[in-house]
């Protein structure tokens, strides 16, 4: 069921950027623990151009077993490993989680947190999420606030957890599109382009505890 080492893995990003999602990539699985994969750095199909992974990412992953069956798993990179060459370290799915179907539902939720941002004129507003994930989020745009695609903001996000603590997530990112809606507002794409990996993790941990709400429910 799982993909063995030496394995080749067909890797697309989930990204706020259209182009950039349905590009593919390729990777071959180095080692393989309890928990996780080590795979070799991505590379790009068609000019083999390496793609550098950041900490939280998500992957929507595809592999061919011994029967010639293609299988899908979601996923996320959990860390790094420096062995002769480079590894990125991304969670292992359970079982029940690789289908023969392909599905790209990335773990990105619908969240209305508060978001401030600051444009690149010191302008300042606050926004709220229409929703959030590992590499970046979507916020309803007001016709008072002046922002435009490919615009860098400075952000601070308000990340309440389920026990009760509130989190404020420091980051920046790029306007990579903005979309026109009915009721006069704008809907903009935002993806992270300055964060930390623990200013991230907050994000995945929000996230996850959110999809759990979602399972219960």
């Amino acid at each position: 069921m799982f993909p063995k080492i030496n394995e080749v893995l067909y890797i697309q990003i989930a990204s706020t950027d259209e182009k950039e999602e349905h590009k593919e990539y390729k990777s071959r699985i180095a080692d393989t623990d309890d928990d996780s994969f080590l795979i070799e750095v991505p590379m790009q199909q068609g000019n083999s151009r390496l793609k550098r992974l950041f900490f939280g990412e998500e992957l929507s992953i595809s592999y061919m077993n011994e029967s010639g069956v293609r299988h899908y798993f979601n996923t996320y990179v959990t860390g790094f490993e420096e062995d002769v060459v480079r590894l990125v370290r991304i969670r292992k799915p359970l079982p029940d989680e690789i289908s023969k179907i392909q599905r790209r539902s990335f773990l990105r939720v619908h969240a209305s947190l508060e978001l401030a941002i600051q444009c690149e004129d010191l302008t300042r507003a606050v926004v709220l999420t229409e929703d959030i994930g590992g590499g970046g989020l979507s916020v309803y745009i007001e016709p008072d606030v002046k922002v435009q695609e490919e615009q860098k903001l400075k952000c601070w996000l308000l990340v309440p957890y389920r026990n009760g603590s509130i989190d404020h997530v420091q980051f920046e990112a790029e306007v990579v599109r903005i979309k026109k809606l009915e009721s006069g507002r704008e809907l903009g794409m935002l993806k992270f382009s300055q964060i930390t990996d623990s200013e991230r993790q907050k994000v995945i941990k929000f996230c996850f505890e959110r999809q759990l709400d979602y399972r219960m429910k």
